[in-house]
């Protein structure tokens, strides 16, 4: 009879030991844990913009966990390489699926997050604030997406007004072949012409040598040049079309980065609006700012940059949805507590999550000044 009692708790125990595994193989939670899933390019094209932002991420979760966590949980974030190719997300998506994550976070590209978007389309998992600015994640169609930023027709409709308040609507577009410009150059077209711009022509940077490239939008006439690629790409075309004479605006859209084009431009960087979706990195106005400077002077990562923060209040919203959602969390209950950050103020940086699935309309336009320094 004891032997009978003896193997009828074996068998309790154990049963309650799987479920327990089969429910953090399903939806990320235990006891101790919330286990969240990123893919993005830590190496290859991106990168650059990217790892910080993965840097900033994981400075605020460790942070928090290092502060108790949340009702006792340690966020953990998997984080896979998948080097800029959206093909390997859609891999890296798969891993972490089968791995049992509780969500998606911070997923780098436009193509990339169309890729792995399948995955998750018919499930009740969220990818949160990736890093791409594809107007259509914030429409209908990708109802399982919450963004932090607001899309590049946003960028383009700053820049675009910007521009007609110097009496300089002549647009030249150089764009270049990554994969997340190719995304903003549809948005920059449509919405430049759609505000009474005149879209003279666009071009790829690179496609035949960049001094013949610049040619070509000199012999165009533009009165300004919007440059949407990386910071790597762009500091070259600046500094060729300054050197040819040009002396009309330019601009760059928020994936070339204010203060990495400044750092690689300096001086001859002078006049350059580049816009950005967060708050300046470098200011100490906004109590978030002034929380990543720290950690990340503690964590001795050096100067901080908007990617870097961009990832650092994305992580920072998430937890505050995570702590609304309660100890009893679900991903129907994390959905319920995302939509309901409505006019929420977080570290100084405004939520307001009740439209289109989007946190953030801020788009700000910062400029190169003479020095090579960054100004409001």
């Amino acid at each position: 009879m004891k032997t009978y009692h003896s193997l009828r708790q074996t068998l309790v125990v154990a049963a309650l030991l799987l479920a327990s595994t089969v429910s953090l193989g399903q939806d990320g939670v235990s006891k101790t844990n919330i286990v969240l899933g990123q893919s993005l390019p830590l190496t290859g094209p991106g990168s650059p913009l990217a790892k910080p932002f993965h840097q900033g991420a994981k400075m605020y979760f460790d942070r928090v966990n290092a502060a108790g966590g949340i009702h006792g949980r340690q966020i953990e974030l998997v984080t896979l390489d998948d080097e800029g190719y959206a093909a390997t997300a859609a891999a890296n998506t798969q891993k972490l699926l089968a791995q049992g994550v509780f969500s998606l976070f911070g997923f780098y590209g436009s193509p990339q997050v169309t890729t792995v978007y399948p995955l998750i389309k018919n499930t009740e998992a969220i990818l949160f604030a990736p890093m791409a600015a594809a107007d259509e994640f914030r429409g209908p169609l990708y109802p399982n997406i919450y963004s932090l930023r607001p899309g590049y027709s946003e960028e383009a409709a700053a820049v675009t007004k910007h521009a007609e308040t110097l009496g300089a609507r002549k647009f030249f577009i150089l764009y270049a072949g990554d994969s997340e410009s190719q995304a903003a150059l549809d948005s920059a077209s449509r919405v430049i012409t759609s505000l009474g711009g005149n879209l003279l022509g666009k071009d790829t940077l690179g496609s035949a040598g960049l001094a013949a490239t610049v040619d070509k939008v000199l012999a165009a006439k533009p009165e300004s040049v919007l440059l949407i690629s990386d910071s790597i790409a762009a500091a070259p075309a600046v500094r060729a079309l300054r050197a040819k004479g040009f002396r009309g605006a330019i601009y760059g859209f928020s994936n070339t980065g204010e203060s990495l084009l400044a750092e690689q431009l300096g001086p001859a960087g002078s006049g350059v609006v580049v816009v950005r979706a967060v708050p300046k990195s470098d200011g100490a106005r906004v109590a978030v700012v002034r929380e990543l400077q720290e950690d990340a002077a503690a964590a001795k990562l050096g100067k901080p940059n908007v990617y870097m923060l961009e990832g650092y209040i994305a992580a920072r919203v998430y937890t505050e949805a995570l702590r609304r959602a309660g100890k009893d969390l679900t991903r129907a209950k994390l959905k319920k507590a995302v939509e309901g950050l409505d006019e929420v103020i977080i570290g100084g940086f405004r939520v307001h999550f009740t439209e289109d699935r989007v946190a953030s309309r801020l788009v700000e336009l910062s400029v190169i000044d003479s020095q090579g320094r960054v100004r409001e």
